[in-house]
């Protein structure tokens, strides 16, 4: 069983619950990787992603973001429309995993405008791929946070 101690060291879950609506959505926010899991098994509100998106410091290709988040375009404009809907389990993993990575490259960064901006730039370490570029797969997300750390500790190549 997953302790919470355990669980903050790879996220903050808190930060992560912010980003997606915080109290106004969950009534009992996750405290462990497993309530976690829970949790986006059986699907975040699509307000939660609608806020997430409110959330961001600078405009971003819409296309991009629903790419990242692994939905259409129009399954994302549909979420204005029943916004208390479910969305599926993978559409919640990714949007969680954003909003993961998106507090992590904050805490890297100092601010979430610069998390934000360090997204959409070239990076020397991914050969000039953008950070946001590779959040559509698990192995480009896992790059991103490993790149995170890195730079979180001062190697950058």
């Amino acid at each position: 069983m997953a302790k919470a101690s355990e669980f903050e060291r790879v996220e903050d879950p808190d930060r992560v619950i912010a980003l997606l609506g915080g109290a106004r959505f969950f009534d009992n926010p996750p405290r462990t990787a497993l309530d976690a899991h829970a949790l986006l098994q059986r699907g975040l509100p699509g307000r939660s992603v609608q806020h997430l998106l409110g959330e961001l410091a600078l405009a971003h290709d819409s296309g991009k973001l629903a790419r990242v988040f692994g939905m259409s375009l129009r399954t994302a404009q549909r979420l204005k429309a029943d916004p208390d809907k479910a969305l599926s389990p993978e559409v919640s993993g990714r949007a969680w995993q954003f909003a993961a990575i998106l507090a992590h490259a904050t805490d890297v960064f100092g601010s979430q405008e610069e998390a934000e901006l360090w997204l959409e730039r070239p990076a020397v370490a991914l050969e000039q791929a953008k950070p946001i570029d590779l959040l559509d797969t698990p192995v480009g997300a896992d790059t991103v946070r490993a790149l995170l750390t890195r730079v979180d500790y001062g190697v950058y190549g």
